[in-house]
């Protein structure tokens, strides 16, 4: 059976080291991040299965972490750890998708218990990021092999043309950040790689004209938006 995969981001030393040989320990495949930047970074080079994320964490806090995660996969499973234990911090986390939230300190056992727990439930939940075919309307979308086909008509991709397209696919009717789309395709949110964006934005569009349920729209000072 293969191992399942976690995402550990905890910043103190210490801890993250003795969560990350007991889960190792107990047959989980872990990949231990200090901080919240290193964690995301981790997140858009590997797949994982679940996640768990300390709040307080310099960079990106758990909660920023979780929700730009969540932009990029809606279905991963996410476990918030915390020293905070008011009521506002874990109605945040629940807001922001968690599966689950333990204050510290806790036990291993504990964790342990709740990491099958969220397994369990989420077991038959397909993760959007793996998905790579859609339907546009009239236009079938294949990620993979870079297509977009309206009939007898088949339309060749770039492969920065296919990313902005699956991500937006993946964040349909909801808005995709620009920063978030320019690192996770760019890999670097720069005034160029930003203009670069744009004329991709725009040869989708054309692309996509002759279906006339589907728009890509601007949304003022945060990015775009795929309309169905």
């Amino acid at each position: 059976m293969e191992q399942v995969k976690i995402l550990l981001a905890e910043d103190d030393a210490n801890l993250g080291l003795l969560l990350k040989e007991y889960l190792i320990a107990k047959n989980y495949n872990t990949t231990l991040c200090e901080d919240g930047d290193k964690a995301y970074d981790e997140f858009l080079k590997n797949p994982y299965d679940l996640c768990i994320f300390d709040i307080m964490m310099p960079y990106r806090d758990g909660f920023t972490l979780a929700k730009d995660i969540r932009l990029i996969n809606s279905e991963i499973p996410i476990i918030f750890l915390t020293a905070k234990s008011m009521k506002e911090d874990v109605l945040e986390g629940f807001k922001l998708g968690a599966d689950d939230y333990m204050t510290k300190p806790f036990s291993m056992e504990e964790l342990l218990v709740r990491i099958e727990a969220v397994l369990r439930r989420t077991a038959g939940v397909k993760p959007e990021i793996n998905q790579e075919e859609f339907k546009l309307g009239r236009y079938t979308f294949d990620a993979k092999k870079q297509y977009l086909v309206d009939g007898d008509e088949t339309i060749k991709l770039t492969t920065k043309e296919s990313e902005l397209l699956k991500l937006l696919c993946n964040n349909v009717n909801k808005v995709l950040e620009r920063n978030l789309a320019l690192k996770t395709i760019w890999s670097d949110d720069n005034y160029f790689n930003a203009r670069s964006m744009d004329v991709y934005i725009t040869k989708l569009r054309k692309h996509l004209k002759e279906e006339p349920s589907i728009e890509i729209i601007n949304v003022h000072g945060k990015g775009y938006k795929l309309i169905m």
